[in-house]
């Protein structure tokens, strides 16, 4: 067994589903609710099971403390961009792979926006990051998004598959793409590629239940797991909606309870 499959074996087992917690907005967004306190962040989301968690290098030291007592791992990103920026659309690399194996991470993970002028650069980045996850034995999770300037293709199944295949192509372990609505929808995504498949989060839903009824449909569609952040970190009680995702992940309720979980989250 090599490096690369026995880390993946680490983020997926023993479920077979990925349940991975981006808080990697600090760079972009800023210091927002949920994450001007990085540690019991961590803390909430690793005792509500969650398999690891996506941050950037300066907040991986901050938090090794966190997840060397708990069952969670470390993903390091490593592009970045700020709303801040003319081109926010635009991710650019801010460390490296060796970087992410001294810090001692289980994957690494760069984000690709599709269909904008910088998309040469991204794609030329993700590509060689790819090369080098493959000399030091680490998974790559590529977050790919559809960005042409129309929010409606961010979520068009056939853009979406587009981009989960073009991150298959280039060398990615696992993919991170936007759910597509409906659980028919998403399976030309699933079944458009062999690598795992997980969903994003999105904009802050509306309600627990929505967001509840979201993962289980996507599994249902063949995803493999998840990475949603401010929908976990912004919420009221990120233990408990964490430990709420796991369950459904872990195939131990059914379409009829999802509003019961939500309730218990909520209460």
């Amino acid at each position: 067994m090599t490096g690369k499959e026995i880390r993946l074996n680490r983020l997926f087992a023993p479920s077979g589903q990925l349940l991975a917690v981006p808080l990697d907005h600090g760079v972009s967004l800023g210091p927002v609710a949920g994450l001007t306190e990085i540690r019991p962040m961590v803390k909430a989301v690793a005792d509500g099971g969650a398999d690891a968690v996506i941050v950037h290098k300066g907040l991986a030291r901050q938090i090794a403390g966190v997840l060397s007592t708990r069952q969670c791992d470390l993903i390091v990103h490593l592009s970045a961009s700020t709303t801040l920026s003319p081109e926010p659309n635009r991710k650019e690399l801010v460390s490296s792979v060796e970087h992410a194996v001294r810090l001692g991470a289980t994957a690494v993970s760069v984000h690709v926006n599709l269909g904008g002028a910088a998309e040469n650069a991204m794609l030329e980045d993700l590509g060689q990051i790819a090369d080098a996850c493959e000399l030091w034995g680490m998974p790559l999770l590529a977050m790919m998004y559809v960005r042409d300037g129309n929010q409606a293709n961010e979520y068009d199944p056939v853009r979406v598959a587009h981009a989960a295949r073009v991150a298959e192509e280039l060398g990615a372990d696992i993919v991170k793409v936007n759910y597509t609505g409906t659980p028919e929808s998403f399976r030309q995504v699933t079944g458009g590629v062999d690598i795992p498949v997980i969903i994003a989060g999105g904009a802050k839903t509306n309600s627990t239940g929505e967001l509840l009824n979201m993962v289980y449909a996507a599994q249902q569609a063949g995803s493999l797991g998840v990475a949603i952040g401010r929908n976990i970190f912004q919420h009221a009680r990120p233990q408990r909606l964490t430990a709420a995702i796991r369950r459904i992940l872990d195939r131990k309720v059914d379409a009829s309870q999802l509003a019961e979980l939500a309730s218990s989250v909520d209460g």
